[in-house]
C-alpha cells in the first residue's frame, strides 16, 4: 500500500513567486491547507458540519522547507494520517516537485470540535473506519 495514499496535484501559479524568484514560503502553507481539506473531503470528515456543527479545527501546523519551487511547474501534495488519539489526529504532508523530489514536509494536528458547544469531541468511529479504508491500515 502507498505510504501517502491521498494525492492532490496542483499547478504553481506565477503569482506565488517572491522577489527572489522562487515560490514564497507562505504559499507552501496554502498547498498544505489544500491537502488537509482534500483529506477531510475524501474521508467524509467535513460532512458533519452542516447538519450537526461538528467538524475538524486546526490546532497546529509546521513545515520543513527542503528545496525551492519555481514557476512554471506542477506539484503533488500527498498526505497520510500520522496518529489518531481520543479527540485529535495528525496529518503528515509531503510536497513533491515534477522530478518527484520531496521539497517540503509538513505536520498538522487537528482537533474534532463541536462548534455549537465550543468544545472538543471524540474522533468519530466513521472517520477511523474511513482512514483504515483509505490507507489500508489501522491507526
Amino acid at each position: 500500500m502507498d505510504q501517502f495514499p491521498v494525492k492532490l496535484p496542483l499547478r504553481i501559479d506565477w503569482s506565488e513567486m517572491d522577489l527572489f524568484g522562487h515560490v514564497n514560503n507562505v504559499t507552501y502553507f496554502k498547498y498544505i491547507q489544500a491537502s488537509r481539506v482534500n483529506y477531510w473531503e475524501v474521508s467524509g470528515l467535513s460532512t458533519g458540519y452542516n447538519e450537526h456543527k461538528l467538524g475538524p479545527i486546526l490546532l497546529s501546523t509546521s513545515c520543513q522547507f527542503i528545496k525551492p519551487l519555481y514557476y512554471p511547474g506542477n506539484i503533488v501534495v500527498e498526505c497520510r494520517i500520522e496518529f489518531i488519539k481520543i479527540t485529535s489526529f495528525g496529518i503528515h504532508h509531503r510536497i513533491l516537485n515534477e522530478q518527484n523530489e520531496v521539497v517540503a514536509e509538513a505536520h498538522d494536528v487537528i482537533v474534532c470540535f463541536d462548534f455549537k458547544k465550543q468544545e472538543k469531541v471524540p474522533v468519530s468511529e466513521e472517520f477511523r473506519r474511513a482512514v483504515a479504508e483509505i490507507e489500508g491500515r489501522e491507526i
